[in-house]
């Protein structure tokens, strides 16, 4: 469940100026979400619009636990309207009924609120329609357009909407939120490091797939530090069955990439950045095969594998390259 303390934590500036609209009682027609996948657009859309329809908010905030409140939680409110794409776009019919719903009077109250899930996937029948509805915008209508792309919203619905930019999640905002979700701490960190995207992380960490790719990268670095002999067999008949897709090879670098930082922090006595902070042993024993130098300079050679597989090199061949100098 969230609060306005708990998003102005994961968006502050967003938060502060959604926050403000209830202190200056200036709550604008239509506002414009913008952001990418992950950071919190449609929860603080639910959030507003619980403040806007909860009788018993003290401030901004509202109670939680009224029968305006809990309605909106199960998606049930009879004066919160949701769109979302049909198919791949939203269609004009979609804001046709939409009109034809606002037309009516509340059923509670006269204050009418819609959420427009992917709006940037409005048709252009679809767009213009809804520019007409919010050219005419009532006192007791708010409308909130989420949306990753802002840019191919059409100009003129644009300027009527109050634009809410969504930036990216801070690493330990993922990490402490993935926590509360139950991710073990030794996950979350890595999550945390890969991507900012919190149902992206999410899914990783309850994919079997990715549970694996850990193992595999400490399993690597191990090989290349005791039996270095072994590391092309190693390659072709545990790592590369595992990383099929270009994709996959991508992530699996990724984490990679991440031991031989952890490598260097623990040369710069940078603990509380450390991601493998279960490893600490191995990432101990690391560090004698390594040295800060060559640390950095095996992060430069995983680089240039990376852009190698972007640019179609056979991936089987990249990575026995990359083995060979990781070995040096």
């Amino acid at each position: 469940m969230q609060t306005w303390t708990t998003m102005q934590e994961i968006q502050p500036l967003a938060a502060q100026m959604l926050r403000n609209s209830f202190k200056k009682d200036r709550i604008s027609h239509a506002y414009l979400f913008q952001g990418s996948k992950g950071t919190g657009k449609k929860e603080m859309s639910l959030l507003f619009a619980k403040s806007i329809f909860c009788k018993q908010r003290e401030g901004s905030e509202p109670c939680q636990n009224c029968r305006d409140c809990h309605r909106i939680d199960s998606g049930n409110h009879p004066d919160l309207h949701w769109i979302e794409p049909d198919g791949q776009s939203i269609k004009k019919e979609q804001i046709l009924h939409l009109q034809k719903e606002f037309a009516y009077t509340g059923m509670e109250s006269n204050r009418k609120v819609y959420i427009i899930v992917d709006a940037d996937k409005m048709t252009v029948n679809a767009s213009n329609r809804l520019l007409k509805f919010l050219e005419e915008p009532s006192q007791q209508t708010t409308a909130m357009l989420l949306t990753e792309s802002g840019q191919t919203i059409l100009d003129t619905i644009r300027s009527r909407c109050q634009l809410l930019a969504f930036q990216p999640l801070n690493p330990h905002n993922v990490e402490k939120k993935l926590i509360q979700e139950g991710v073990s701490a030794s996950n979350a960190r890595l999550l945390a490091s890969l991507t900012n995207n919190l149902s992206e992380a999410l899914d990783m960490n309850n994919d079997e797939w990715f549970a694996q790719v850990r193992k595999l990268v400490i399993q690597l670095v191990e090989v290349l530090q005791n039996k270095p002999n072994e590391g092309l067999l190693f390659i072709n008949h545990q790592w590369m069955p595992h990383f099929k897709e270009r994709v996959q090879l991508q992530r699996g670098l990724d984490v990679l990439m991440l031991w031989f930082q952890d490598v260097i922090n623990l040369f710069l006595d940078r603990e509380e950045s450390i991601v493998f902070m279960t490893e600490k042993e191995k990432l101990n024993q690391a560090s004698m095969r390594w040295s800060r130098q060559s640390a950095a300079n095996c992060l430069s050679e995983i680089l240039e594998a990376k852009r190698k597989i972007n640019q179609n090199v056979h991936p089987n061949l990249v990575m026995e390259q990359l083995t060979l100098q990781l070995q040096r």
